[in-house]
């Protein structure tokens, strides 16, 4: 039997499942869920792909997670993402009463864990889950940046053309 994965060595497999998500044309986001240091799930942003703009990875994750342990409650699960989640993901997170989210980068502009909006520290919502910001922050954000920065390249480009 494996050792549980730690916060870190779970952040690698998101960080390979964003790899996976931008060689597929969309951000690069990767998530994944854990129980009991155990992966039940793994899953990118496919929105390009599905043409699905609620295809982010913690959304399909989650939903793989739920049915492989067959409920909806997801509590004592840890939701591991290589970007802090938006207010649709964090509020996924809270529904699902997973007992933790860890991200890696901070996202100003949407982020719901704390940066923009904080969902998971609301105590008018039913749930609270503990998060845990900046686990490998510096290797997701540079995975972020050069996927922009490549998306931008060619449209400056173009313009100089």
């Amino acid at each position: 039997m494996t050792a549980p994965l730690s916060d870190e060595g779970a952040m690698a497999i998101a960080l390979e499942e964003a790899a996976l998500a931008a060689a597929g044309g969309d951000v690069p986001v990767g998530a994944v869920v854990l129980l009991e240091g155990r992966v039940l799930s793994r899953r990118h942003n496919e929105r390009e792909a599905g043409r699905d703009p609620t295809a982010h990875a913690e959304i399909l994750a989650l939903r793989e997670a739920a049915a492989v342990v067959g409920s909806w409650r997801l509590g004592g699960a840890t939701l591991v993402v290589s970007l802090e989640p938006c207010p649709m993901c964090a509020g996924a997170a809270v529904a699902a009463r997973v007992g933790r989210v860890v991200f890696g980068a901070a996202d100003p502009k949407a982020g719901a864990c704390g940066s923009l909006y904080n969902l998971c520290a609301d105590p008018r919502l039913n749930h609270e889950p503990e998060v845990v910001p900046g686990v490998l922050g510096d290797d997701c954000g540079e995975l972020l940046r050069g996927y922009f920065e490549d998306k931008r390249e060619p449209a400056a480009n173009k313009r100089a053309t």
